[in-house]
């Protein structure tokens, strides 16, 4: 790594995947606002995510479709042939 662009201070924080629950402890420079308790009885700061190797397609073998917020159905929408 070269030095000086890399952050020096990392803290231990908790990911969670919402789309299915999973959450797994380790470090990070980010934090989130929210804290949760782990299994180990210390509090640390949570960081939300969409999708991870527990729900994600590639890895799970399932063609499983996550929409977020209808992403999906705006692209359908807005590419969709004008039948006249």
């Amino acid at each position: 790594m070269k030095k000086g662009i890399h952050p020096e201070t990392y803290k231990t924080v908790v990911f969670k995947d919402m789309s299915n629950g999973h959450a797994f402890l380790s470090r990070s420079t980010g934090g989130g606002k929210e804290t949760v308790k782990w299994e180990d009885g210390n509090e640390y700061p949570v960081i939300k995510l969409e999708i991870s190797n527990t729900s994600h397609p590639f890895y799970t073998g399932k063609n499983v479709l996550v929409d977020t917020a209808g992403r999906i159905d705006k692209f359908k929408k807005r590419y969709e042939k004008k039948t006249k």
